[in-house]
């Protein structure tokens, strides 16, 4: 049985030992078991820091896929919708930092959404994300991050981080972290933040939790499944939120999503489109409960950083081997699920 606790981290990563328990389990999807799990049983508290930048970061451009023109100002983001993306950078760590090129793409695409979950930073020194945001920054955006911890079985780990438009998104000080992984189903245990819409009207504003998630390339299906657990997980974690957006590298098509793809409601916004560089290849998504995640608008994208940047396929490649993908929410909780739900043959590819 997959047993599931966040950790929670503050401003450097100490230890929050106060963070509620995500759990009870709700279901077991994986050992062959369909039934649902003694409600009785709680999840054990394993304490794992993530770490909360003390500075502003800034965003890069958003753009959109083949069906909707890309834009390269952050400025014309809709002041009522939020835009999240999920971009794996490609073994980001101190090479990518020192080419300029590399870092103007980059910090370019993170400028056009509110909050951008990134995946694969692999590093031996701490600057790295510091370094990112003050690039991302250096046009007078005011972004900032929560960076989790080294993850990964070998000596090859890797870091999640969220990068965030703080005149935008908020984030809760203490609900965020790396989830722990106690029969070590997962390489890289998610790491997950509450996150809310920065409105003049915050008790109406969108909250929500993102999971960012990047799972092994050579364990696809069973890590698919366990994530179907860490949804549940997530679900169960806050009473008055019903909202989860799992979000990430899943090395899996829209067709190879298995229990997480089955659970009920379940939605994901890339259909019938690549996600890899090479566009050969659907492997980042993102995924929430369509019935309680009404927010979404039916509007997402894949950035094609070719046409969008004027590179070639060489200098693409260069920045990631993935390129960002992306989807719409409205900046408030939505009364009736699926109310800004604006579905249309415009807004897939």
């Amino acid at each position: 049985m997959l047993l599931l606790a966040v950790s929670g981290g503050g401003i450097g990563g100490y230890f929050k030992s106060d963070l509620p328990i995500l759990g009870p389990l709700v279901h077991s999807i994986l050992g062959g078991s369909s039934g649902t799990a003694d409600v009785g049983s709680i999840v054990d508290q394993v304490i794992r820091g993530g770490s909360a930048s003390g500075q502003q970061a800034q965003p890069g451009p958003s753009t959109a896929n083949a069906s909707i023109p890309a834009q390269l100002a952050s400025s014309r983001r809709p002041s009522d919708r939020i835009l999240i993306a999920t971009f794996n950078i490609q073994v980001f760590g101190e090479s990518k930092l020192a080419k300029r090129e590399v870092m103007r793409v980059i910090t370019e695409v993170v400028r056009q959404f509110d909050v951008v979950a990134i995946q694969e930073i692999r590093a031996q020194s701490d600057d790295v994300m510091p370094e990112l945001v003050k690039a991302i920054n250096a046009d007078g955006s005011r972004y900032s991050y929560l960076v989790g911890e080294r993850l990964g079985r070998t000596v090859s780990t890797e870091q999640y981080a969220f990068v965030y438009d703080t005149t935008r998104i908020e984030h809760e000080p203490n609900a965020f972290g790396t989830m722990a992984d106690k029969n070590d189903l997962l390489h890289r245990e998610p790491f997950v933040a509450r996150l809310r819409a920065r409105t003049q009207s915050p008790q109406n504003a969108f909250t929500f939790w993102l999971v960012n998630t990047h799972t092994d390339p050579d364990e696809v299906p069973e890590e698919v499944a366990a994530l179907a657990e860490v949804f549940q997980v997530m679900q169960a974690a806050r009473p008055e939120e019903d909202d989860v957006i799992l979000l990430g590298d899943l090395n899996a098509s829209e067709s190879e999503l298995g229990p997480l793809g089955q659970l009920p409601g379940m939605d994901w916004v890339v259909r019938g489109a690549t996600t890899n560089t090479r566009q050969t290849k659907a492997y980042d998504n993102i995924l929430f409960r369509r019935e309680a995640t009404g927010e979404y608008t039916g509007r997402w994208g894949v950035m094609n950083l070719e046409p969008t940047f004027g590179l070639t396929r060489d200098e693409a490649l260069s920045v990631s081997d993935h390129l960002p993908v992306w989807a719409e929410f409205s900046a408030w909780e939505t009364a009736q699920p699926g109310a800004l739900a604006e579905r249309s043959n415009d807004s897939r590819r």
